[in-house]
């Protein structure tokens, strides 16, 4: 028989891998693995209290081709949501990292701005983070805008500004002026500008992934807090629906006909932001949790071969399929 140099070889082969972190752990990669694809999404930040901004979503990462060694392990992080304001902006969540020798870090959400019915510069803005917070709506005196947060440049965009005010609706106090919190950003798109003076902004979508073998959407931003309906619908200011939270996990916000007081929290391990709290007549709500991050590691199925081959084999395993160059 034919041979090549040496003792006939069988071939090696090694399955497709996924593995999800819905919390911190330890990635080993499969013996034969030398690059990786990834998924690392990082925690949603937190809505603001009292009308307040929307929280961004946590930065959204994902490529191929990370090298790693095979057999070695890396350390994983999974980011966690940020709180909810209580009389204050909501916080940014925390960062989720991928520890291979490239290390992929993705950006906390900014947390949502805290909405304020007192004397100006009332409310706050919104936190900048992998997506920014939205801003939070301003009290009756004042005359300008609060700011959503930043997003980081390649995971995620800007929450949105508070709701501009336009004549007839004056600031002053009984009308309802800015108290309008704005969205936060997503990964694929900004935060909402609150559309009326009756409506919060909705939060920015977020992005989808095919890397767990399921088409999910991570990332979306969370919507703004709005006015109690109970409280000002019977005033004649015709109050709106909640504000939406963006797709992959965003909160809705608070206050609206048919919303909850302290807005709706993120959704767990895609790092949507939390939904702003509402403003009501006497009383302060809560903005709600952005949504805990996730890290996804996919290793391509593969097969190796090592030192010579009968010649018989190789075309067996050639016309086979099994044969690795």
């Amino acid at each position: 028989m034919p041979r090549l140099v040496g003792a006939t070889q069988t071939v090696t082969t090694q399955a497709e891998q996924i593995t999800t972190f819905n919390s911190s752990g330890t990635f080993t990669a499969q013996p034969l693995t030398t690059e990786i694809e990834y998924l690392v999404v990082a925690g949603g930040g937190g809505g603001g209290s009292t009308s307040g901004g929307g929280g961004g979503a946590g930065g959204f990462r994902t490529a191929t081709g990370n090298p790693v060694s095979g057999g070695s392990p890396y350390p994983i992080t999974v980011g966690a949501g940020g709180a909810g304001g209580s009389n204050a902006k909501g916080t940014s969540g925390s960062n989720s990292v991928l520890g291979t020798p490239t290390p992929i870090t993705s950006t906390a959400g900014g947390g949502g701005g805290g909405g304020n019915d007192g004397p100006a510069p009332g409310g706050t803005n919104g936190l900048s983070g992998g997506s920014g917070g939205g801003a939070g709506g301003a009290g009756p005196d004042l005359s300008g805008i609060n700011s959503g947060g930043a997003g980081t440049p390649g995971q995620g965009n800007a929450g949105s500004d508070s709701y501009t005010p336009t004549s007839p609706f004056p600031l002053i106090s009984p009308g309802p002026g800015t108290r309008m919190g704005g969205g936060g950003g997503g990964a694929s798109a900004a935060g909402g500008l609150p559309p009326a003076r009756n409506t919060a902004g909705n939060g920015g979508n977020g992005s989808p992934s095919t890397i767990s073998g399921s088409d999910v959407t991570y990332a979306g931003g969370g919507g703004g807090g709005t006015l109690n309906y109970v409280t000002f619908n019977p005033n004649g200011w015709g109050i709106g629906l909640p504000s939406t939270g963006g797709t992959g996990g965003g909160g809705a916000g608070g206050g609206g006909n048919g919303g909850t007081a302290n807005g709706v929290a993120g959704t767990a391990n895609t790092g949507g932001g939390g939904g702003g709290g509402e403003y009501g007549s006497t009383t302060t709500s809560d903005g709600s949790a952005g949504g805990s991050g996730v890290v996804i590691v996919k290793e391509a199925a593969t097969s190796s071969a090592s030192s010579v081959w009968d010649m018989r084999v190789v075309f067996r395993q050639v016309k086979a399929g099994n044969w690795t160059n």
